[in-house]
């Protein structure tokens, strides 16, 4: 059974004064007998008021050791909200969008708190990828292990003066696909809204050039991105023997403004396996000058004979 603070403190008291009375009686047997109750009192009285001090000390104790816990609280919280005032500061200095930051944090707070699992986990993984890719954008470059259509609208919807497409046989395939329309709907819109010039360099091959019924769906497809505005001209593979960058492989690269490119690397087996962003401006800059060298010497459609049965598409 616990005893209650007040009480023990009353007990000590009374056993320190008992204690001093005998002990007083002892000393000087003779004395006045009031004198000897005064000084009893007066050491429990001096027992008691020990005590308190010592119950206040433990406790200033206390109050202190949670004072200094409190204050290294409130230092780690202020140190984190001036990190990520920080942070918010650098991001508006670089000309991003600090509530396009703040949205995704709060956004990532409720997902956080009411999501499931899974979605918990999606979540975390798509911040992790875009952590990834923008640490990657401070070398200036960035790589996806496959095709990624993404950034190739995305970066059509960023682009405010050129794009420059070379298109190889290795994606001819991709403009029946369903992946195809919001692309050239990104494109369509960058040249009405923004005046955005595109020009589109394919690059056949001289097997493809000799058959009929390729040419006839190549001319299709050439005249039907040439109507919405995009300028179109081709080469046939391989170049001829001494022609300027008759070396150099045909990739799918598209140039954004000048500044950026993004180029699909083919595997054997001639599938888009890995996606490269690069925007280092010795890099680009050659792209640039490769892409103006083959544009140079390309074909515009019209300088072909049609295919006898073809159609305006």
């Amino acid at each position: 059974m616990r005893i209650a603070p007040i009480v023990l403190k009353i007990l000590v008291t009374i056993v320190v004064s008992t204690g001093a009375y005998v002990l007083t009686n002892l000393l000087n047997q003779s004395g006045d007998e009031l004198w000897k109750i005064a000084v009893s009192v007066v050491i429990g009285g001096s027992a008691l008021i020990v005590q308190y001090m010592v119950d206040f000390e433990q406790r200033l104790g206390t109050v202190e050791a949670g004072h200094r816990e409190r204050s290294r609280e409130l230092e780690a919280q202020f140190n984190k909200l001036s990190e990520a005032a920080g942070l918010l500061s650098e991001l508006d200095q670089a000309g991003m969008s600090t509530s396009d930051a703040r949205r995704l944090i709060k956004s990532l707070n409720r997902v956080g708190q009411q999501g499931p699992e899974i979605v918990k986990a999606f979540a975390r993984s798509e911040v992790e990828s875009l952590a990834s890719v923008v640490t990657d954008l401070t070398s200036m470059t960035a790589h996806w292990p496959r095709d990624n259509n993404e950034w190739l609208i995305r970066l059509t919807e960023c682009a405010r003066r050129t794009i420059h497409a070379t298109s190889s046989s290795v994606d001819q395939p991709f403009w029946n696909t369903d992946s195809a329309g919001p692309y050239l709907d990104a494109q369509a819109e960058a040249m009405s809204a923004r005046g955005v010039t595109i020009q589109r360099l394919f690059m056949i091959k001289e097997e493809e050039e000799a058959d009929p019924g390729f040419m006839q769906r190549f001319t299709r497809l050439c005249r039907a991105q040439r109507d919405t505005g995009i300028s179109v001209r081709f080469l046939t593979l391989p170049l001829p023997e001494g022609a300027r960058l008759r070396s150099v492989v045909a990739r799918d690269v598209v140039i954004f403004d000048s500044e950026l490119y993004l180029e699909f690397e083919p595997d054997r087996q001639e599938g888009n396996v890995q996606t490269r962003l690069d925007a280092e401006g010795r890099r680009v800059d050659g792209q640039v000058r490769t892409f103006n060298t083959l544009w140079a010497t390309a074909t515009e459609l019209d300088h072909r004979p049609s295919p006898s049965s073809g159609g305006s598409g």
